[in-house]
């Protein structure tokens, strides 16, 4: 229903204005028909270019809609200073419209309802606009980070990356089909988290194949980042200039800083690579190897750190138990 209101929205405003407004001052009526088969034409036009899209059809008819007011605007006030010419009336009620369309068709999202809600409310809740992929989605920290306020502003969920997140629900691999169901309960709670704003952006890129091209074309379009866990992604977005927030990144930074020298207490969990090795892994995660500590696996002891190895793939810490110390129980 709410498809068909917009086309005869369009019909209604050209047929009458056409009528009371005409191109053809002497018939008015034959104007009015005129205008009418014009609208026809171009809803057509419209619905061909959006290729069925309803985000990319609304912002062409609302296009038109603001195209013809602005031309009758000038037109009226080139009447008020009595300035007469039979080209203005053709360039203010035909190329204004047509202009506006296809404004509409090429930036749909600038005439989305919630588009012009963040224009009017300002930097209320941050003018940055960060768009997430399905790595990020289905990684679960993202809802954490939001609700301390890490997070802010407005956060948009491409149509495809929604897709690709259904494709991961549907797997017949069980562990893909759980993941990618959590992703669907972590959108949920993203919705709630007051400090920002959740956007289902419908704009795609039919011509564009690869999901990752279609995040880095939304994120030049919409002058937004990208907000995401996949790392080759983050280096052809480096590449494009497209800033990247990588939760990776972020959550390596909140590490705890462990400088050479100093004693840490770890649980010796299994046995090293090396002679006499052992490992450990801290609270957050990151792996110790302690050298000398083979034989202390299963107990918690004190070590010297000796070094700290900043990877991609996040820190590692070296260290060395002195086996002339009393075990630590």
């Amino acid at each position: 229903m709410t498809s068909l209101l917009f086309p005869l929205l369009i019909i209604i405003v050209t047929t009458v204005s056409s009528y009371f407004y005409p191109f053809l001052p002497a018939h008015p009526a034959v104007s009015s028909i005129l205008g009418l088969f014009l609208s026809v034409l171009l809803l057509l036009l419209l619905r061909r270019l959006s290729q069925g899209h309803f985000v990319s059809f609304w912002g062409g008819t609302l296009g038109f809609l603001l195209g013809a007011l602005i031309g009758f605007l000038f037109s009226k006030t080139l009447g008020v200073f009595a300035v007469q010419s039979p080209f203005f009336p053709i360039l203010f009620r035909g190329v204004f419209p047509l202009l506006g369309s296809y404004l509409g068709l090429l930036q749909p999202d600038w005439f989305k309802p919630s588009v012009l809600k963040t224009l009017e409310e300002g930097s209320s809740k941050g003018s940055s606009v960060k768009i997430i992929d399905t790595s990020a989605i289905i990684d679960g920290r993202m809802s954490d980070i939001c609700e301390t306020g890490f997070f802010e502003g407005r956060l948009v969920v491409p149509s495809f990356v929604l897709n690709e997140l259904q494709q991961v629900s549907d797997s017949s691999d069980s562990l893909k089909r759980q993941r990618g169901r959590r992703g669907f309960d972590i959108l949920q709670q993203l919705k709630k988290c007051p400090h920002i704003d959740v956007e289902v952006c419908e704009t795609d890129y039919p011509e564009i194949k690869e999901v990752d091209l279609k995040l880095l074309q939304l994120a030049r379009d919409r002058g937004g980042k990208i907000i995401t866990t996949d790392f080759n992604l983050n280096k052809v977005a480096k590449i494009h200039g497209i800033q990247i927030l990588n939760i990776n990144e972020l959550a390596n930074a909140l590490k705890p800083v462990v400088l050479p020298g100093e004693r840490i207490k770890v649980y010796i969990l299994k046995e090293g690579k090396e002679k006499d090795q052992g490992v450990s892994y801290l609270e957050d995660g990151t792996m110790v190897v302690v050298d000398n500590a083979r034989r202390m696996i299963g107990q918690t002891i004190e070590i010297a750190v000796t070094s700290v190895l900043q990877t991609v793939a996040g820190k590692m810490i070296f260290g060395r138990y002195d086996t002339s110390s009393p075990e630590q129980e």
